[in-house]
């Protein structure tokens, strides 16, 4: 019997545990001694290395769990190991305490190895018959602990009920860990096999087996499959930080997103659902609701989930502050049972554990749900600005467009972080009273009332702080606006030497801007001092009213108090903040919502007929049609045409006649008042102002076709694009600026000609293609496209050349919005007045040739010598060095800074305002809070009694006053700091800002030549409001956070010195974890801004490329690539986010294992060793050890990743500066150029260092008074010419001599200003008339008149109802071309400088319109030297001499008439083609 008795003790189940977990140990250790020492032959070797590779699929969710389990037990045995060590150390050691901790640790050591081995896939536990499968030993062994368990399990309940409950604890879980490892070891067989070596738990599920492989080749986060264990710890993105820690992360190491979070993946059933719960008129009918409702169905079960864990967050963190005062009981000796304390310390544990678990995982979800929302609302935004209708996109500007994007979708996206937050602030207060009223009674009303108050406090606060944001975000917008339309016409700018007047309005809006951010920063300061001073406040008047109705306070019910006060910081802090930012997402989804209810293009504008179902091609009866349907007046009337399979129709007529809105009529972009209008067939589209995307030349051509070589080149030799291709370094895949800004316009415009005739459409729409071109060239390009390639096609093509009238199978003739004539050439010479007007400038233009022939004939006129430089020999060695010239694309992939954020981006930050005076008097300020916040609860603890039977060292007035005055000392600190802070802030802000504007306006044009302005914008709106409002605060919460851990070390110590012990390894651990994790961070943080620059390019492109796009039919191809940009974006968005979660865990798994070690000691202390009050005092501090600790690292990790903000600017601030607009010391004379003498010797120029020459050694020079042509090819080196005259491009060696002045030797603005130029594209801004014409108000109305008369826009402008205040809406778009280079001729005409340029300026409009400009200018410019860049013969034909430019050198340089006698000359043979081609169309008159 007594035997039978022996083995129900616990020093039996202990030794007897102890045994078998020895057992296991030696018999593995044995197995791995005689692997290693047994010698194994090469053979065996070898098939050991194979079996080696088929280890147990450690992907397996059963097998993570098998490993997780199996560490756990181990970690939960160590834990109890502890326990009983400490509690032993100071109680005693017994026989059966000695047995019990032998136990532990082997249970401990043993399930360890379990875990490694498992891991690693040691074969002691493994065997391979067919399947794998784990060893017989394995099985047994757990069998006989499953056993043994439950033995141990019911002796515990039946025969030892008094024994500790942490052994009862104990027996249940190992119990549960049998049951599931037998099932695991009999049951489960694992059929996968694992590859490569597995990685540790710091780094998670690095090589997953059967990886899912995104497009691109690139993998699929780990997230989408990854375990129970991985999930709740983060491992999943342990790999990415390992690669990071290695190296530098490039987008191509970031993962995929799962198909969930893939915006490609779940927009579908977001469209399908949003539209299915819309009206009839589907997506028209969006409102505000319906748009949240889908947004939320699209995301409901992480939402609810989320509500779940912020449930469980918020119970947990009220644990610890609701048994503080049970705490300080036991330690004063009051205990209620044994072991009390353990059980305690057990609590305050497992609470911290959940509220960290709870926490981390909430706040991942909620990023996922937001970037997830943010993504849907960008895709659909892009796609309803690909349907807009014209009139619907007038409306809004591209800038505002492009704000939905970046401002209001972002704003919804960022609003998931509040989604919980007013309902979890009523469960926060309503918990914080049960707590008061426990610890308190009535005295919890008044703080209740105190609470109310200060919630009231901030309601206005809160007010003040969303009207601010809202004007702050108006103001951003119209700035933002301006800085883009500046961007865009920055060659222009600086032609005219306007830079500095656009950039002083920058600045005025900037200053507009800076009043309300220093009224928001401000505001936002007064709502930190109340959030710092609300627990002071509360606890105040909460105290103070137990004093006044006789409620004893004891420290423990004081420390109770306090804890809860703190916590009740957050929602009195964050109700304002989430009313607030439910205000703003409420105007950002309006305002999406009421965009996406803008109308569409009308899909009955056209009725489309499938190819071969008609053999007319377009039908237009009685069309009338206008771009505003409330106008009275539409833009056309009474429209009948008919055009069938394979005809030419020519359309011409006079400028503003209506000739490219009836193109746009054919697409469908012009909404249709009344009429039919029939097309059959597919469309090719070429407008009049190119369209070229970013990208590849290949990519611009192809416009999303498969290649097919052979088409391909025929489409580049019709063109005329080979030779072209051939000095381009990289051919045709060479990577084109924004808008085509490194191409001349004639290679644009062919490149967009070649995209047309590759898509092998049945009808061809061009709209004046031939202007941007020279004659030689448009005459190739009429040959080889509309009469060769094109041949059999339907074309239907707008010209202001005559010359290509008589091709065409019918003519049609505009005038006001009307086809006054319709016919063939022939039949229309005799027919009427409108097409003998332009046919008639044309005969007067061929009448100059004729004279210029006869008079060349005659050998009458002599020329004038020239210094001509064009010796063969040169020009090949100039072709061969241009061959050797270093390769390079001129726009490179965006610079990002790489590895760690330098201390010189900190310290010139930190330095830039005030040179940094201000901040030490900001660290003293919240060093002097701290110790102030430490001193007055200090005071509480200590002048508080434990409890109401032990008289209090105080009086109650005395504790009350000096608490008062700690506490509004504390406030005051807090009210400084936060002044000061912000202030600090303000003004780096500001000079940031002035110093990256002034450098960005004084860059030369190579700046923005290679920088899409998507990038400059990014910096000047998304890292300018980083570092307007974001860095202040936190580079504050860094300082702040890290003062409050000292602070609480210095409590915590000052208790328990012995936790220094555990304090320095945590903090060792937590640094190194923070210097793991910050390289990862810190290159997706900078991933991030360098992928959302593209997404703006894009969007920005196919707002202004739409009717392109549309008349393509490729509107889903574009759709799929926003798409993929998006989720581009929004990869290293997901992967920060957790990277930040894989790090907060880690810390707060360390901070709660450091609290709980604090609580052991604590109670390990003999009772009255030291004053229970004060050790309470500890654990309220140390409930926040946690939360500080992962703050402090939280804040410098979130800092280097926002600082980057202030890199990417600074970067800005150092870029190449042009030359200096004055020179103080050789300014020219006011009358400077008095004769315009232009003197060119040996030019040489390129665009950038990596780029070949461009003009390759010119000299000529150019008489003052006399007006000089310049022809060539496209990109023979014209426009260069003129760029390097204006300094817009520097030369590479020789010189420009204007008046025997220098010009290099001069400032800029004396230069640009002194001159004039009509550019080749004709620019209109944002505006007025006037201010169009006078940007820099220098001229009276007068004088503006004067100048619209003369450049025959006088009539068109009177008729306008603002006359010189008319509107001119963003990029001059209510403007037609042509008039929109009038009005540049307007603008030189008021300037009348001694050098004016005209870069192909009549290229837009008709022979008539372009005869009176040449009439105007030789007019008003008869004294003035005058240079000529044009495509049409006649321009230049009346010039003093012509330039002839090839490949950029010289050809030849002479008066006309004498090129025009040397018959062999390149210009007599362009005249001559050019003659012969226009003369034919009057001899075919004359025959008929």
């Amino acid at each position: 019997m007594l035997y039978v008795f022996s083995l129900l003790q616990p020093i039996f189940l202990h030794a007897l545990s102890a045994s078998i977990h020895l057992f296991l140990l030696v018999s593995v250790s044995l197995h791995w001694l005689w692997n290693k020492v047994t010698f194994t032959p090469p053979a065996a070797r070898e098939e050991k290395s194979k079996e080696e590779k088929h280890r147990p699929n450690s992907n397996n969710t059963l097998f993570k769990t098998t490993v997780f389990c199996s560490l756990a037990v181990s970690a939960f045995s160590f834990v109890l190991c502890l326990f009983n060590y400490f509690y032993w150390y100071t109680s005693g050691w017994s026989e059966q305490n000695l047995v019990t901790f032998l136990d532990l640790a082997l249970k401990t050591l043993a399930w360890g190895v379990v875990s490694v081995s498992l891991h690693n896939g040691f074969s002691f536990f493994f065997t391979e018959k067919k399947r794998f499968r784990f060893s017989f030993f394995f099985g047994a062994w757990c069998t006989f602990y499953l056993v043994f368990s439950c033995y141990s399990f019911v002796v515990g309940i039946v025969v030892l009920p008094e024994r500790p409950i942490q052994y009862l604890v104990s027996d249940v879980v190992s119990t549960c860990a049998g049951f599931f490892f037998c099932y695991v070891a009999y049951f489960v067989k694992n059929k996968g096999c694992a590859k490569g070596i597995e990685e540790p738990l710091l780094n998670g599920d690095a090589n997953v087996p059967n990886e899912k492989v995104a497009k691109g080749g690139d993998t699929v986060t780990p997230f989408s499959h990854a375990g129970v264990f991985s999930v709740l710890t983060f491992s999943w993105v342990g790999p990415l930080v390992a690669v990071g820690n290695k190296k530098t992360l490039d987008l191509e190491d970031v993962p995929q997103l799962d198909t969930k979070d893939s915006v490609v993946g779940a927009f579908p059933s977001f469209r399908d659902k949003l539209e299915a719960d819309c009206d009839a008129n589907a997506i028209n009918s969006i409102t505000t609701l319906k748009l949240v409702k889908n947004l939320a169905k699209s995301a409901w079960k992480e939402i609810l989930f989320t509500a779940f864990l912020a449930l469980l967050n918020t119970l947990a963190s009220y644990v610890g502050p609701y048994l503080i005062d049970v705490f300080v009981q036991y330690l004063d000796g009051r205990r209620q049972y044994e072991n009390q304390g353990y059980v305690l310390v057990f609590v305050f544990f497992f609470a911290k554990i959940v509220e960290c678990l709870s926490q981390r995982h909430w706040f991942f979800r909620l990023q996922q749900i937001g970037i997830r929302m943010r993504a849907l609302l960008v895709t659909m935004i892009y796609n309803k600005a690909l349907t807009l209708s014209c009139q619907s996109k007038q409306g809004h500007t591209s800038g505002e467009i492009i704000n939905f994007m970046t401002v209001d979708a972002e704003r919804v996206g960022n609003f998931s972080w509040y989604m919980h937050d007013l309902w979890m602030v009523a469960l926060q207060v309503v918990l914080a009273l049960l707590i008061l009223y426990k610890s308190l009674g009535l005295a919890s009303i008044a703080a209740l009332v105190a609470t109310v108050v200060v919630m009231l406090a901030n309601v206005p606060l809160g007010s003040l702080q969303e009207k601010f944001q809202n004007k702050l975000m108006e103001s951003k917008d119209t700035r933002m606006k301006a800085t883009s339309e500046i961007l865009r016409n920055m060659r222009i700018l600086k032609l005219q030497g306007w830079e500095m007047k656009f950039l002083s309005k920058v600045i005025e809006l900037r200053k507009t801007e800076q009043g309300w951010l220093k009224k928001y920063v401000y505001t936002a300061a007064m709502t930190t001092f109340v959030f710092w001073g609300a627990p002071t406040f509360i606890s105040v008047v909460t105290f103070g009213t137990c004093m006044l109705i006789g409620i004893p306070l004891e420290s423990g019910k004081i420390l109770s108090a306090l804890a809860t006060f703190r916590i009740l910081q957050e929602p009195i802090y964050n109700l304002p903040d989430t009313i607030s930012m439910i205000a703003q997402t409420k105007v950002s989804l309006d305002r999406i919502s009421s965009f996406l209810c803008l109308d569409d293009l009308r899909s009955d504008v056209v009725e489309k007929l499938p190819r071969g179902s008609s053999d007319t091609a377009i039908e237009v009866i009685d069309g009338t049609f206008s771009w505003d349907l409330s106008s009275p007046n539409p833009k056309l009337q009474n429209i009948n045409i008919k055009v069938f399979h394979g005809m030419r129709v020519a359309v011409c007529g006079t400028v503003g006649s209506g000739k490219s809105t009836l193109l746009s009529c054919v697409l469908g972009e012009v909404p249709k008042i009344s009429g039919i209008l029939k097309v059959c067939g597919t469309k090719a589209y070429v407008a009049q102002s190119p369209w070229i995307q970013s990208g590849k030349i290949e990519d611009n051509i192809l416009f999303g076709e498969r290649m097919d070589r052979e088409r391909y080149e025929k489409v580049l030799e019709a063109c005329s694009l080979k030779k072209d291709l051939e000095i381009l370094s990289f051919g045709d895949q060479t990577v084109i600026g924004e808008r085509g800004i490194n191409l001349s316009g004639g290679q644009k415009q062919r490149i967009q000609i070649a995209r047309a005739l590759y898509q092998d459409a049945d009808i061809y729409l061009f709209d004046d293609p031939f202007s941007a071109v020279d004659a030689h060239t448009g005459s190739h390009l009429f040959k080889e496209c509309l009469l060769g390639l094109l041949s059999s096609k339907t074309v239907v093509y707008v010209t202001h050349q005559v010359e290509f009238l008589p091709a065409a199978d019918l003519i049609l003739v505009m005038k006001d919005g009307k086809i006054t004539q319709c016919g063939k050439y022939t039949d229309l010479l005799n027919s009427g007045t409108d097409f003998m007007e332009l046919v008639g400038a044309h005969k007067k233009a061929l009448s100059t040739l004729d004279s210029l022939d006869e008079v060349a004939k005659s050998n009458e006129i002599s020329t004038l010598e020239q210094d001509v430089n064009v010796s063969s020999p040169h020009v090949f060695k100039e072709k061969e060095a241009s061959r050797e010239e270093p390769k390079g694309q001129l726009v490179q992939e965006e610079e990002r800074e790489k590895g760690k954020v330098g201390f010189l981006v900190y310290w010139n930050y930190i330095t830039t305002a005030y040179g940094g005076a201000l901040v030490p008097f900001i660290l003293l300020a919240q060093i002097l809070f701290e110790a102030l916040q430490i001193g007055s609860n200090y005071w509480m603890a200590w002048a508080t009694p434990i409890s109401t039977d032990v008289e209090p060292p105080v009086g109650g007035t005395t504790l009350i006053v000096v608490y008062v005055v700690l506490a509004v000392g504390s406030s005051f600190c807090v009210l400084v700091r936060s002044m000061l802070l912000v202030t600090v802030g303000y003004k780096t802000a500001t000079i940031l800002f002035n110093k990256m504007h002034f450098c960005i306006f004084r860059a030369p044009m190579s700046f923005f030549d290679s920088t899409p302005s998507g990038r400059v914008l990014n910096r000047a709106s998304t890292d300018q409001s980083t570092v307007d409002t974001d860095i202040p605060y936190q580079i504050g919460s860094f300082a702040f956070s890290m003062i409050q851990l000292l602070g609480i070390i210095a409590v915590m110590s000052q208790v328990a010195w012995q936790v220094f012990i555990v304090f320095i390894p945590v903090i060792a651990v937590s640094i190194w974890y923070q210097q793991y994790y910050i390289p990862s961070a810190r290159e997706l943080s900078r991933l991030v801004g360098v992928c959302k620059a593209p997404i703006i390019q894009h969007f920005a492109e196919t707002i202004s490329g739409t009717s392109t796009i549309r008349s393509f039919d490729q509107q889903s191809r574009f759709q799929e690539t926003n798409m993929k940009l998006t989720d581009g974006y929004s990869r290293p968005k997901f992967n920060i986010a957790g990277a930040m979660e894989w790090l907060c865990f880690r810390l707060d798994m360390l901070s709660s294992i450091t609290f709980a070690f604090s609580l052991i000691f604590l109670i390990s202390i003999p009772t009255g060793i030291i004053d229970p009050g004060i050790a309470g005092l500890a654990v309220t501090y140390g409930l926040n050890l946690n939360m500080i600790q992962a703050w402090v690292i939280w804040n410098l990790c979130n800092l280097e990743n926002k600082i980057i903000s202030v890199e990417r600017i600074l970067q800005y601030t150092s870029i190449p500066c042009e030359p200096p607009l004055v020179v103080e010391d050789n300014r020219p004379d006011p009358s400077w150029p008095l004769y315009g003498e232009v003197d060119i010797q040996d030019l040489q120029v390129r665009y950038a260092p990596h780029l070949p020459l461009v003009l390759r050694g010119l000299t000529c020079k150019f008489h003052g008074g006399m007006k000089t042509g310049i022809v060539g090819r496209t990109g023979s080196g014209k426009s260069t010419l003129i760029q390097t005259l204006f300094r817009i491009v520097e030369p590479t060696s020789g010189q420009v001599m204007i008046d025997n002045i220098n010009i290099s030797s001069i400032g800029l603005h004396d230069l640009r200003s002194r001159l004039s130029i009509i550019p080749q594209d004709p620019t209109m801004f944002e505006g007025t008339v006037r201010n169009n014409l006078d940007p820099l108000e220098e001229y009276t109305d007068e004088q503006i008149w004067e100048a619209l008369d003369k450049c025959q826009l006088g009539d068109e402008v009177r008729k306008k109802e603002g006359k010189l205040d008319s509107t001119v809406s963003e990029n001059g778009e209510n403007w037609s071309m042509g008039q929109r280079q009038l009005v540049c001729l307007g603008r030189v005409l008021l300037k009348k400088s001694k050098v004016l340029v005209l870069d192909e300026a009549t290229a837009s409009v008709d022979t008539a319109t372009d005869n009176l400009i040449q009439q105007t200018l030789r007019q008003h410019f008869s004294d003035s030297t005058v240079i000529t860049i044009a495509h049409r013969i006649t321009s230049v034909l009346d010039s003093d001499m012509v330039l002839l430019l090839s490949q950029g050198l010289i050809e030849e340089y002479d008066t006309p008439t004498t090129l025009l006698e040397n018959k062999s000359s390149s210009f007599a043979q362009l005249v001559a083609e050019y003659t012969m081609r226009s003369k034919s169309s009057f001899e075919k008159s004359v025959d008929h």
